[in-house]
């Protein structure tokens, strides 16, 4: 190999620094025990080198290969694809590579995936549990590696921890929302029966309704696309159209507005219409979408932080599902609420 190709090592960052290899290596495992002089020093040399660790070499090392596995599903989606970006971004602010596997359709496919990430040699598992589906993967993962799952619902399995969007929480503040702006009536397009946060989103509706004392019904269940918003909105329109209607995702809302000027009604002055998710665009529709915002970074750095403290050996002291709350984003989709 041409030495000026050669991958830089920990002697040419130690050389570059004037400082031994052992100082190079507390620097890059304790950093806290070195001199900051020192340790500026290194950090300069390891910059200027563009010196990477060989994690082949460290794995041999100290038995750690640094990998975390993520099993997730259905990356098309808005919140599979967030959530997953969001762990891959935590996990390497963490120092951790990520070994990705997606779930296929073929029988017995998440046993087969969950076994599959054990064997290359990753140090846990993050599952992103989105539907009843992926429930065989968290089972047989979870004897093997700590497993830590992202979804609305609990895990069965026990010992395995949860991080996960209140989606409750998230259906209260938009009947609480639309009852202020003086809506007497709502439709809840509901989404896949076997998702969970279609699941929770549902059940937090009628919840709400019923301690608003509105009037509502869920409708559906549709699969998450436009095509079933705009459907089950025109079968509304033509049994009787309710004052508002939340979609369970955004891209429900978006076939619920196209099925609404279809028939020339408006937003929001015949209907209100609010969404879920926030997708990239909302506030770009005729009109803006107001929805729920869901805080997909911040839940894949608490997720990999669980993994990670399970990872080291250390447990919680209390074994409870950790939620994070969504946010209302308000737009012009929904009138204003009422002042008094």
């Amino acid at each position: 190999m041409n030495p000026a190709q050669r991958r830089p090592s920990m002697g040419d960052v130690a050389a570059r620094a004037g400082v031994s290899y052992q100082t190079v290596s507390r620097v890059l495992n304790e950093p806290e025990i070195v001199r900051p002089a020192t340790r500026d020093r290194v950090l300069e040399a390891i910059s200027t080198l563009g010196y990477t660790r060989n994690r082949a070499a460290r794995a041999l090392k100290t038995a750690r290969s640094s990998l975390i596995g993520v099993l997730t599903d259905n990356l098309s989606l808005f919140g599979p694809a967030e959530t997953t970006t969001a762990v891959e971004t935590a996990a390497r602010e963490a120092g951790y590579s990520v070994v990705l596997t997606s779930m296929t359709s073929e029988p017995h496919s998440a046993r087969q995936v969950g076994a599959e990430l054990l064997g290359s040699g990753v140090e846990g598992i993050l599952v992103i549990a989105a539907h009843e589906g992926m429930s065989p993967a968290v089972t047989a993962a979870a004897g093997s590696a700590p497993v830590v799952v992202v979804s609305a619902q609990p895990p069965r399995e026990a010992g395995v921890e949860m991080v996960g969007i209140d989606q409750a929480h998230g259906s209260q503040i938009v009947v609480e929302h639309l009852q202020r702006t003086g809506v007497r009536s709502i439709a809840h397009l509901a989404g896949p029966t076997d998702w969970f946060d279609a699941q929770v989103r549902r059940s937090g509706f009628t919840a709400a309704l019923e301690h608003s004392g509105l009037d509502g019904e869920v409708v559906g269940p549709g699969d998450w696309t436009p095509r079933a918003g705009y459907e089950l909105t025109t079968a509304l329109i033509a049994s009787g159209l309710p004052d508002a209607l939340f979609a369970a995702n955004d891209m429900i809302a978006i076939g619920a507005l196209h099925a609404l000027h279809e028939h020339g009604l408006r937003v929001p002055e015949d209907v209100s219409v609010v969404g879920f998710d926030n997708t990239l665009g909302a506030e770009f529709l005729i009109p803006s979408l107001t929805t729920v915002a869901q805080p997909f970074a911040e839940v894949g750095q608490e997720a990999l932080r669980h993994l990670v403290s399970l990872v080291d050996g250390e447990h919680p002291s209390v074994q409870a599902p950790h939620t994070l709350p969504p946010r209302l984003v308000v737009r012009r989709s929904t009138r204003p609420e009422r002042t008094h």
